[in-house]
């Protein structure tokens, strides 16, 4: 499903690179997840496999295409229909409800408001916002935000699930209960899961932890 080839990335007047000669693959049904340092790269590593960024050098294969070598308006297509994105910063849109934001990607990709709401009415049930879908982003909490978009992230089934650090605004009964659904749709769907995270407690339910440290990733 993925494959990282001797990737390499520099941000400009950084003293070295920040990710060098990084390899991965990863298969359908897998669950991992990426530790790290503030600054080591996890964030960019994961724009990278979005396609969000580019590698200066080396490929990012996703699903056997080659981020690089398609145009922008493709990787956006790309990224629309097969990865599903849990950002640090929510970006929810405003003057949408929970739902709304929730079944957002469902409607870009063409599915009939009536499906796009049920599934996202469902995962915004099994994220514990289930009283919470006619809210607007304004008033809700920070971790009410959070699971609004990992409801997002997850309601059109994506192949692959990035999740920047899912749970950093969770108490411990939120994020236990966000965790779970992550590992649980990963799994019941056959999809890809990547989970960056400085909670060991997190990471511990992946199938396996990388540490990013240097520009390449360990298994930890």
């Amino acid at each position: 499903m993925l494959s990282l080839k001797q990737v390499c990335k520099s941000h400009p007047g950084a003293m070295r690179p920040i990710l060098r000669d990084l390899e991965l693959e990863l298969c359908a049904g897998d669950y991992v997840a990426i530790v790290g340092e503030s600054g080591s790269g996890k964030s960019t590593l994961l724009n990278l496999i979005a396609g969000l960024e580019l590698p200066d050098s080396g490929q990012v294969i996703l699903d056997g295409c080659d981020l690089a070598a398609l145009e922008d308006d493709a990787r956006t297509l790309l990224r629309r229909r097969e990865l599903g994105f849990v950002f640090q910063a929510f970006l929810l849109l405003p003057y949408l409800t929970a739902l709304d934001n929730a079944a957002l990607t469902l409607k870009l990709n063409g599915a009939r408001h009536h499906d796009a709401q049920r599934e996202a009415q469902a995962l915004l049930a099994a994220v514990g916002l289930g009283e919470a879908i006619h809210r607007f982003p304004s008033t809700l909490s920070g971790g009410e935000a959070q699971r609004v978009a990992v409801a997002r992230a997850l309601a059109h089934r994506p192949k692959l699930l990035l999740a920047d650090e899912p749970t950093g605004n969770l108490d411990a009964d939120s994020a236990a209960l966000v965790l779970n659904t992550l590992r649980e749709q990963v799994k019941s769907r056959g999809a890809t899961g990547i989970l960056v995270t400085h909670s060991a407690v997190a990471a511990a339910g992946a199938d396996r932890v990388y540490a990013l440290r240097d520009g390449m990733l360990h298994l930890a």
